[in-house]
């Protein structure tokens, strides 16, 4: 349920004054471009290669497509950059903000996501990248950047926007249990508010990367957000979760209650904004929440 399937832009797409500064930025000029699938923006996703052999990731996305697909680009690129040299991220090679585009030249990392359903040892894999990742950006090297509570708040707030007015479509079981739904957000809000850890905020397994040796380069970093340096963990169970998979080894040591009341708040974001229309250039997007509520709904269940 991780990829997305959508019309994207390529490279050779790009505006050509565009297309020329990212090649001074790489060092040479392109001769492959390979668009790269996962994700929801509308911009270009592209692994390319130099004729001198030099690789990079190209990203680009104009405000004319969508306007929040360029802002997210914006901060994705502020957050990049500052990371340190030992978090398991990818480099920044450079980017700029100019002519209509936003565009961020990326290490090209060799690697293939982990696989879905997930497997034991890519599950271990990752939680091993993310203990690295809290190390490394622990208290974050980003400042200005908003805290997990700010940047979740209005998600969280689904369940009473849904119980403001339930769709005739809501699953009976949720319908019946929309004040405990509301209060298991309000504290899942709370449970955020702590912490100084530069947490990634959209764990999943299109937003890892798999070296050859096995190491995990967590990619994509417009939400970035300071918090709890467990809640990257957590959203990984999550993503378990929803492939079909036993979440319960991801949400070891984290307390049982967060982890029920942030999943109770998740999945009634998915519930009401799956319902939406589809923001600009991104049609699919609704399909893979509506999915996403689906497969929690169960698990929730059982845990209230």
């Amino acid at each position: 349920m991780t990829q997305a399937a959508r019309v994207r832009i390529g490279w050779s797409d790009l505006p050509e004054a565009v297309r020329s500064r990212s090649e001074r930025i790489i060092g040479g000029r392109v001769v492959a471009a390979h668009s790269q699938p996962g994700g929801f923006s509308p911009g270009s996703a592209d692994r390319v290669v130099t004729d001198s052999g030099r690789r990079a990731f190209v990203k680009a996305v104009t405000p004319a497509v969508n306007e929040r697909s360029a802002e997210l680009a914006r901060q994705e690129m502020r957050i990049t950059s500052a990371m340190p040299g030992n978090a398991p991220v990818p480099r920044m090679l450079g980017g700029f903000d100019e002519g209509g585009w936003v565009v961020l030249v990326l290490e090209d990392i060799d690697g293939a996501h982990p696989r879905t359903p997930w497997v034991e040892s890519e599950i271990d894999a990752a939680m091993t990248a993310l203990a690295e990742l809290a190390a490394a950006v622990t208290p974050s090297p980003v400042h200005g950047v908003p805290s997990a509570a700010d940047n979740l708040a209005g998600d969280f707030a689904a369940w009473a926007k849904i119980a403001a007015d339930p769709p005739a479509d809501l699953d009976p079981w949720c319908a019946a249990r929309l004040p405990e739904l509301r209060s298991a957000s309000e504290r899942a809000v709370a449970a955020i508010a702590t912490g100084e850890t530069l947490v990634h905020c959209d764990i999943r397994a299109d937003n890892l990367l798999i070296r050859r040796g096995g190491r995990i380069m967590v990619i994509d970093w417009p939400w970035g957000c300071v918090g709890p340096e467990w809640l990257d963990r957590l959203l990984l169970g999550l993503d378990v979760l929803t492939n079909g998979g036993d979440p319960s080894r991801v949400f070891e040591g984290i307390d049982a209650g967060a982890v029920t009341d942030i999943t109770a708040s998740i999945a009634g974001m998915f519930e009401h904004v799956c319902r939406q229309p589809p923001p600009p250039g991104i049609p699919t997007v609704r399909a893979f929440q509506r999915a996403h509520a689906d497969a929690i709904r169960p698990w929730l269940r059982e845990r209230l």
